[in-house]
Parts: structure tokens; C-alpha cells; sequence
């Protein structure tokens, strides 16, 4: 029942391609006949510079700008703890074949202690060089933002089984409790570690190629703050399936201190 919101085989190889300029994905097929806008599922395509911290990375996941050379995503996105050079982050456009991409590869991958696929499911990428005139995204240190409305954004599927999209789309998704998303989801939920949004009605949701990337609200000061991390769920915006996503301020301290131990 459990599916990461990871790209695997023919649609990370799809990714490269998509993000190099050299294919053009239809839309999907509407299941009524006809064509289905492209939307990250129930969501509408991002303006430029709306959301400067999202980062596309290689491998098919999502992230988030953490600092000027880190990016924050998914464990399950990335191998072991060492150094890594083999992954190419893409920042600073909505549109991955723009010719303004940033592009930049890592050097490092720091995955969340004790990981073993059951939670803790975080992870910091270091960039080779500091990425310039992008702002971050901070996140929450604290649980009060893990309530009412959260903004998703990425280049997944715009639907499930669906493929890589080209622009970034975003959506809006409500908080849903512990109890109930526990309970949709027969006990799996781990609700200390994890954070739920959807809606019980389906429809809006991230899906395949979204995992890492971050779930955010505005803070008291109106400004963007990370409260989750793409992580898992069933199928994509399925009713009574809401999004599972890492939530953020558990870990905030050790994020927090792998990040200085990775050069802030």
C-alpha cells in the first residue's frame, strides 16, 4: 500500500531528458477523453520567482534551499551518508528547460541518522558551489505551524501513474490530525515523526517525483516556513489518502546541527 513519491526507471530517464531540453511530455489523457490539463494533481502552474527556493534534483525527487549550499529532501532520495558527486540540482526557474537553469552538483549527501525506510525520513544534499541570489526556505523549529493551511509545490506527476513535468505546479492542501490519517492509514502513520494534508475527498495531492520536496505555510511574519517533506501515501490524491509528509519541526534539531556540521 505504501509508495514513495519517487520517479523510478523509464521516468527518471525521462527526467534527464525533460530537464535537458530534449523531450516534450502530452498531457495526460482526461478520463473522459480528451486532454487533462498538466497540473501537479489539482494544482495550477507556478510563476516565475514565486517560490526561489524549490530545487529539482537528478534523481527524480524535490528539495528545498536550506542555505547557500545545502538542500533539504527525502532519505529515501538519496544513498548513505558520504560523499556523492553524482547528483545535479537544477534551481532558480519554474520551467526545467529554461535557459536561465541553474545547475549544480553535489559533493555530499548527509542521510538522516538511523534510517531504515520506517520514518526519519530526511536528508541534506551539499551543493559544490553556494548558489547566489536565491532565498531559502527556513523551517519550523517549533509545532505551530503544523496546523491549517500548507502549500505544495513540485515537478511530479500530474497524475498518478503520470510523468515528469516539464513546469513547476504548486496547490494548497489542509492539515489533516494524527487520529484520522492513523486511522485511513490502518496504523502506519508514524505521528510524531510525520505530518498529514488532503483532502478527504481526494483530488489535490503531491504524487510520483515529488518526494523531498517541501510542504509550507506562512509564518506569523508572513514569511515562507518549511513544516513537511514529501515523503509517502497511496496512490496520489486518492480520497481518504491524504500526503504523508516528514514533519519538519520534529527534526528541526538535528537538521539543524547536521547542516553546521556540513558547513551551515
Amino acid at each position: 500500500m505504501v509508495r514513495w513519491r519517487t520517479l523510478t526507471g523509464l521516468l527518471a530517464a525521462a527526467l534527464a531528458a525533460v530537464t535537458a531540453g530534449s523531450l516534450t511530455l502530452a498531457a495526460p489523457a482526461a478520463a473522459g477523453g480528451g486532454t487533462a490539463t498538466p497540473y501537479v494533481v489539482g494544482g495550477t502552474r507556478a510563476a516565475q520567482g514565486e517560490f526561489p527556493f524549490m530545487v529539482r534534483l537528478s534523481m527524480g525527487c524535490g528539495g528545498a534551499l536550506y542555505s547557500s549550499r545545502l538542500v533539504l529532501t527525502a532519505a529515501h532520495c538519496v544513498g548513505a551518508t558520504g560523499t556523492n558527486t553524482s547528483i545535479t540540482a537544477t534551481l532558480g526557474v519554474v520551467d526545467l528547460q529554461s535557459p536561465s537553469r541553474i545547475t549544480v552538483r553535489s559533493n555530499y549527501v548527509y542521510r538522516a541518522p538511523g534510517y531504515n525506510g520506517n520514518g526519519k525520513d530526511w536528508a541534506l544534499i551539499r551543493l559544490a558551489t553556494p548558489v547566489t541570489g536565491l532565498s531559502t526556505l527556513k523551517i519550523a523549529n517549533t509545532t505551530a505551524y503544523d496546523n491549517g493551511t500548507f502549500t505544495i509545490a513540485g515537478w511530479g506527476a500530474a497524475r498518478e501513474g503520470g510523468g515528469q513535468q516539464r513546469y513547476l505546479l504548486k496547490a494548497t492542501v489542509p492539515f489533516v490530525s494524527d487520529s484520522t490519517c492513523n486511522a485511513n492509514y490502518g496504523g502506519e502513520i508514524i505521528p510524531a515523526e510525520e505530518i498529514c494534508a488532503g483532502y478527504a475527498s481526494g483530488g489535490v495531492d503531491t504524487c510520483q517525483g515529488d518526494s523531498g520536496g517541501p510542504m509550507f505555510r506562512r509564518d506569523a511574519g508572513n514569511a515562507w516556513i518549511q513544516v513537511g517533506i514529501v515523503s509517502w501515501g497511496n496512490g496520489c490524491a486518492r480520497p481518504n489518502y491524504p500526503g504523508v509528509y516528514t514533519q519538519v519541526s520534529y527534526f528541526a534539531s538535528a537538521i539543524a546541527s547536521a547542516a553546521a556540521s556540513l558547513g551551515g
